[in-house]
C-alpha cells in the first residue's frame, strides 16, 4: 500500500496511545456502592464495555489513515503513442464546384465533412490542417484540439479566396508540410493530401523528388483525388516513394470510406506502460463508517459510568 501523504502516519501516534490508556494504563479509582456489594463477573458485558471505549482510538487512526491518501498500484495499462497528422487541403477555386455530375455537395464540403469525421476517430493524436492553392498557408497548427479543425470550415469556403489561391500547387503545399512535421521527435508522422486536380509544380519529376523528400523524414503521404475522373499520375509518382496510397472519391460515401481505410491502414499503436498508483479510500471509509455507527450505538447506554 502507498500513501500521497506518508507523513501524516505519524499521527497514528496519538489512536496507539489512546488504545494502550484503556487497556493497560488506564485504572479506576472511583469507588461506588456497588462495588463493596458481592456480584458475578459478567465477561460479555465487560468485553463488550472495552470494546466501545477503544471505538474511538479506532475511528481517530481511521481518520488519519485517509488524511495520508490511502493508494494502490493499479494493473497493467497501455497508452496510445503519438501520431502527427498533416492534413493538407486543396481550397483552390475548383473545390467549390459540384462533387459529381448533378451532385448538390460541393467538394469541399464533402471534404471537410470526411475530415471531421477522421479526425473524431484520431481523437489522442495530433492533426494539424494547412490549406493550399497558387500559395500555402498552415491554417492549424498540430493539436490535439481536434475541434479547432472543424470550427476552420466556415473559413476557407474556396469561393471566399483571394485570386492568388486559385490554381494548384501541391509539391509547394507538401514541402510546408514536410517543414511542420520534421519540427515533430516524437510519434509518427503522416500526410493526407486532399485535392482535384493536377498540380503546376509536380513536373519534369519533381512529384518523385518531393515523394523521396517525404520518405527520408518517414512521413507516410495519402493522396485523395475528389471529383470526377482518375487521380493523376502525378500523385502516384509522389506518394509511391512514402508507401502511402492514392484513392479516387466520386461521392461522399467514398470519401469517407477512404477516410476510414487510411485509419485501418495507419491504426492508433499502443504501448505498455508502467502500472500508476489509484486512490484506494473505499475499504477505509467502509470501515470508518462501521466503527462510527458501533460508536453511535455505544452512546446510548452501553458506558462504564453507570446510569
Amino acid at each position: 500500500m502507498l500513501f500521497l501523504h506518508p507523513w501524516v502516519l505519524l499521527f497514528l501516534l496519538l489512536p496507539i496511545l489512546l488504545l494502550l490508556w484503556e487497556g493497560a494504563w488506564r485504572q479506576d479509582t472511583t469507588a461506588l456502592p456497588f462495588d463493596h456489594a458481592a456480584h458475578r463477573r459478567r465477561r460479555v458485558l465487560g468485553g463488550l464495555l472495552r470494546g466501545a471505549s477503544v471505538l474511538p482510538a479506532l475511528l481517530l487512526a481511521v481518520a488519519v489513515v485517509l488524511l495520508a491518501g490511502p493508494q494502490r498500484m493499479g494493473g497493467p495499462r497501455q497508452i496510445r503513442e503519438l501520431t502527427n497528422i498533416e492534413i493538407c487541403l486543396d481550397v483552390s477555386g475548383s473545390m467549390g464546384w459540384p462533387l459529381a455530375r448533378g451532385a448538390n455537395l460541393v467538394r469541399y464540403e464533402a471534404a471537410m465533412e470526411a475530415i471531421a469525421a477522421f479526425t473524431d476517430q484520431r481523437r489522442g493524436d495530433a492533426c494539424g490542417l494547412t490549406i493550399f492553392g497558387g500559395e500555402t498557408i498552415r491554417w492549424t497548427p498540430l493539436t490535439k484540439d481536434l475541434d479547432a479543425i472543424r470550427q476552420a470550415t466556415p473559413f476557407l469556403d474556396p469561393t471566399r479566396q483571394p485570386p492568388h489561391m486559385r490554381s494548384t500547387r501541391i509539391g509547394g503545399a507538401l514541402r510546408a508540410c514536410l517543414a511542420t512535421l520534421s519540427q515533430e521527435e516524437d510519434g509518427d508522422r503522416m500526410i493526407v493530401l486532399v485535392s482535384d486536380g493536377e498540380s503546376q509544380d509536380l513536373g519534369g519529376g519533381e512529384a518523385g523528388k518531393v515523394g523521396r523528400e517525404l520518405s527520408d523524414a518517414d512521413i507516410s503521404l495519402f493522396a485523395i483525388h475528389i471529383g470526377d475522373g482518375d487521380a493523376p499520375a502525378q500523385l502516384y509518382e509522389v506518394v509511391g516513394p512514402t508507401g502511402g496510397h492514392v484513392y479516387a472519391a466520386h461521392d461522399s460515401s467514398g470519401l469517407e470510406q477512404i477516410f476510414a481505410h487510411i485509419d485501418e491502414m495507419q491504426p492508433a499503436k499502443l504501448k505498455p506502460a508502467s502500472p500508476q498508483p489509484l486512490e484506494w479510500y473505499f475499504p477505509f471509509a467502509v470501515t470508518g463508517l462501521i466503527l462510527l455507527s458501533l460508536h453511535g450505538c455505544a452512546l446510548l447506554g452501553l458506558r462504564w459510568t453507570p446510569w
